[in-house]
């Protein structure tokens, strides 16, 4: 996400970085760089006027175009900015309320009500919270067995919904269940439509004066960009809403729905959806997203989710065999294993500073050589994975057909783990610390 303003941002801060001091004419064509690069991520006309403009006001002071360092404090202006665009600090759920707590879920069909309810049950069970998803879209003949399906893979109780009933009344059965059977919470997939209508928008107000929802969370599609914040204004005119969910945010380079839609409506961004698995819902801080803009990368989104993935126990294993100078080859795949839990390549990589820099170098993260090591690692003795320096001609040549892959590949493997071995006895040097906090090299 954000790939392409990445990237453009990127350019301009090098530009400025080559500079000594600036006069306000530099800082004038940078603005005028940057305004171009909010337009081509598909941002509000209005909100990147008004963010090059709130820029340039402080850029111009005497602090920046007398500084030894100009560039350093641009790029520490633009950042302090685009935090403030896209809403300050975490604005997380609302429970405060005495349980059940509904949560309403809002939007135009296809954006990803269904999903993002199902996601969210699971982000709340994670909090130790009893979650009822209750299906209220009666129109979509498929939505109540997808949700279904969806809250049985997470072990989540849906509601017995009859698409006989009207979709107030099922939510009012639903409220009532979860008080006699002890939920935390309820989350409602309310219907949506291609469009929006009056009959719509009719039944959504319903629904809240009869459930009272804490949250009334509108869930956008953010490939539709600017259409997205515009459809957001509308709902939230019509129904009121608290806050954004985001998804499909992994496949938009873009980023012009993210960038635009507090400024415009108001409302917060509460999660972003990054990606089709159960765990894929990740809460929203505008802190961490500007500095992923600025391919600053995301440290603490990243340690968060190693220390979910990655178990004491298997640490202080982990720990122990690089000691000994024993991480091996099974090691390896082990660990390569539990980074797949983390995100895909490009996600993970995206939380390190520099990505960008990678990509420079013709580096693109590829999900696939990770299923090719697996192959290839699974292709091995268990001699051969405990001891790679044996692994000579015949023997490549063997591990190469037994995988499907070719012997370059065999080759290239055992390089990037002697690479990884490298950077294993430095973590031993250093104390261990980089195992810490559960985290794992990287292959370079």
């Amino acid at each position: 996400m954000f790939e392409g303003l990445t990237d453009k941002l990127n350019g301009v801060f090098k530009t400025l970085k080559g500079r000594g001091k600036l006069t306000e004419k530099d800082i004038d064509l940078v603005m005028k760089e940057i305004r171009m690069a909010l337009l081509e991520a598909d941002v509000n006309f209005k909100v990147a006027k008004q963010f090059v403009s709130s820029i340039r006001e402080k850029a111009v002071g005497q602090e920046v175009l007398e500084s030894l360092t100009p560039a350093q404090q641009v790029i520490k202006i633009v950042q302090d900015r685009l935090v403030a665009l896209l809403g300050e600090e975490r604005e997380d759920l609302n429970l405060d309320h005495r349980p059940p707590v509904p949560i309403m879920l809002i939007g135009l069909q296809g954006a990803g009500k269904t999903t993002t309810a199902a996601k969210l049950a699971g982000y709340l069970r994670e909090l130790k919270k009893k979650v009822l998803l209750v299906p209220a879209d009666t129109y979509r003949p498929a939505a109540i067995a997808q949700l279904k399906k969806l809250g049985n893979s997470l072990d989540t109780e849906v509601f017995d919904s009859n698409p006989e009933l009207s979709p107030v009344v099922i939510c009012r059965d639903a409220l009532e269940y979860a008080k006699v059977n002890y939920h935390d919470v309820l989350i409602i997939d309310s219907a949506g439509r291609l469009q929006i209508d009056e009959t719509l928008m009719e039944e959504l107000q319903d629904i809240k004066r009869k459930i009272n929802p804490s949250e009334t969370l509108f869930v956008a599609d953010a490939m539709t960009g600017q259409e997205a914040v515009g459809i957001a204004g509308k709902f939230d005119s019509a129904v009121g809403i608290t806050g954004v969910i985001l998804t499909k945010m992994d496949g938009d380079a873009r980023g012009g729905a993210a960038l635009s839609i507090k400024s415009v409506t108001g409302k917060p961004i509460k999660f972003v959806g990054i990606g089709e698995k159960s765990d894929a819902l990740e809460p929203f801080y505008p802190d961490r997203m500007a500095s992923r803009i600025l391919d600053m990368g995301d440290i603490l989104t990243f340690i968060e989710k190693t220390q979910k993935v990655f178990k004491e126990d298997d640490t202080e294993k982990l720990k122990k065999k690089i000691k000994k100078n024993s991480f091996d080859l099974e090691d390896f795949r082990k660990q390569l294993q539990s980074l797949k839990k983390v995100g895909t390549f490009d996600q993970v990589l995206g939380m390190i500073p520099g990505m960008s820099a990678l990509k420079n170098k013709g580096i693109r993260p590829d999900d696939n050589e990770i299923k090719k090591i697996e192959a290839i690692i699974g292709s091995m003795t268990k001699m051969e994975r405990q001891n790679p320096a044996i692994i000579k001609g015949s023997r490549r040549l063997r591990i190469a057909k037994g995988s499907g892959t070719k012997v370059q590949d065999i080759n290239k493997l055992l390089k990037q783990f002697q690479q990884a071995q490298k950077m294993m006895k430095s973590f031993s040097k250093m104390g261990l610390k980089g195992l810490k906090r559960g985290s794992m090299p990287f292959l370079n």
